[in-house]
């Protein structure tokens, strides 16, 4: 491979990881508090997305929701302490019965949502775990919505 070629390689691969960084460091989206107050916006058909409303036949995006006893008050404090003790972790929204948080990557800062709607009349916690930006993500929501699961069913 010529010098010329090599160059224009590393160039080509430099602007690339440039343009993917750039829509890691979108701004962060607002929150969409649930107009019902329990019901999230569902998964769309890529796989960087799951939640526990998604229909329990749709492996790929269901979870099964945290359960919890207590007042639904008990169980956001407990959300929140796990939460925050999540690396590169910030909370965007925490109204009532809605939280709404934000998780960074360490290497190329992409950011993903997860929002949490606790439901006391069931006793359940919902939530929604999201990549903003791509179609993939490795498996990294799932991963993270079955630590918080574990975290939340430890404390």
């Amino acid at each position: 491979m010529n010098m010329k070629t090599r160059n224009l390689l590393l160039s080509a691969g430099m602007l690339s990881i440039l343009a993917l960084t750039a829509c890691a460091a979108a701004t962060p989206a607002t929150a969409k508090r649930p107009a019902d107050k329990v019901t999230l916006t569902p998964c769309p058909d890529s796989p960087n997305c799951v939640s526990s409303q998604a229909p329990a036949d749709d492996a790929q995006h269901h979870m099964a929701p945290l359960t919890y006893l207590g007042t639904a008050e008990e169980a956001r404090q407990k959300l929140l302490a796990v939460i925050g003790a999540m690396p590169r972790t910030k909370i965007i929204a925490d109204e009532n019965n809605y939280i709404h948080a934000t998780f960074t990557s360490l290497i190329f800062r992409f950011v993903d949502d997860v929002e949490f709607v606790i439901d006391d009349s069931t006793k359940q916690v919902h939530f929604r775990s999201a990549s903003r930006v791509g179609r993939g993500d490795l498996g990294v929501n799932r991963q993270r919505m079955e630590e918080i699961a574990s975290r939340f069913a430890a404390q």
